[in-house]
């Protein structure tokens, strides 16, 4: 099948999203995975966040969005199970509450306001990550000054200094963060997303690992990395005539997207691992099994603007269905 256009921005898009995955024994359980994921969905319940305007929201670590003008967000298919919610607003202090599993409706979280120049810088630096990445910088860095030891400042630097191509700023910064907080899942992810860059693949494959178990088994920003790892392996070995290798490095691929899209949920960058699960899904040549993911797609984010594409990938690949019976 030829690609399709929109892959090369999915794949700019990931950006390592977010982006540590465990392995399972069986290949068999990875559809199992998938419609798990899309069953738990289901079954979840309907929340709504209440604080203050413009607050990012993330459960367990995985961003859902942003609060209105009022200062709500409803998540209408918030995770099952007990969830660690996060908030954080600009000029306010960064709250945190468990969400038990009876809970839904509306969950009130206030905030303080806070004077904490520290955390004042590393909000600045968030602020600009995606705007001016030398500020931003600067920003993490002012914010490392004022607390030498903030570990999410020096993750924070290390993803902007990565983004920016400084490879070893990058490094310096994550091995700060890992020295301070050795068993934090998002640093090694990170570090993970580095070694990646500099195509230390070994020393990728270990700390994207490393982060798996630092999360307990949740880190779906490692296992979308392991998984794109493992897609660059089988598509050099598909263009070396290394069948046997592409085979083995798409089956990897295939688990771990898989975990990433049961992890993520609905939240925002799930969208794009869904889309890029469902590639590797195609190269295979299972399309039942893409198919019935571009449908859970359809289902959790009918209003997204890929929604018109995939409904169109769905009609096509049951054709090829039809074509080879």
């Amino acid at each position: 099948m030829p690609a399709k256009p929109w892959i090369a921005t999915v794949a700019q898009a990931v950006a390592f999203v977010f982006m540590d995955i465990r392995s399972f024994k069986l290949l068999g359980l990875l559809v199992v995975l998938v419609a798990t994921a899309a069953g738990q969905t289901a079954k979840a319940r309907s929340i709504i966040i209440k604080t203050e305007p413009g607050a990012i929201v993330w459960l367990n670590g995985v961003r859902y969005g942003t609060t209105d003008t009022e200062g709500k967000l409803e998540i209408k298919n918030a995770p099952a199970g007990r969830q660690t919610l996060r908030v954080r607003a600009n000029g306010f202090k960064e709250t945190s509450k468990p969400i038990l599993p009876p809970q839904s409706g509306n969950i009130d979280v206030p905030l303080m306001r806070t004077t904490d120049p520290a955390e004042l810088a590393f909000q600045e630096a968030e602020k600009l990550s995606g705007v001016d990445r030398d500020k931003s910088a600067e920003a993490y860095r002012n914010a490392i000054k004022s607390k030498p030891g903030y570990v999410e400042a020096h993750i924070g630097l290390a993803r902007v200094l990565s983004d920016a191509g400084d490879v070893e700023g990058a490094s310096k910064a994550i091995g700060q963060a890992v020295r301070l907080r050795p068993r934090d899942a998002e640093a090694a992810a990170v570090e993970g997303r580095i070694q990646k860059t500099i195509d230390q693949e070994p020393k990728a494959i270990a700390a994207f690992k490393r982060a798996i178990a630092n999360g307990g088994g949740f880190q779906p920003e490692a296992y979308t990395g392991l998984a794109m790892l493992y897609q660059d392996r089988a598509e050099a070995a598909a263009s070396g005539g290394d069948f046997a290798a592409e085979k083995l490095n798409y089956t990897e691929a295939e688990k771990n997207f898989a975990m990433a899209v049961k992890q993520l949920g609905t939240g925002l960058d799930a969208p794009t691992i869904y889309q890029l699960l469902g590639l590797i899904y195609e190269k295979q040549h299972k399309y039942k099994e893409a198919i019935a993911l571009y449908e859970n797609f359809l289902r959790f984010f009918p209003n997204s603007a890929e929604a018109e594409a995939v409904r169109s990938f769905i009609v096509q690949l049951k054709k090829q269905m039809a074509e080879q019976k």
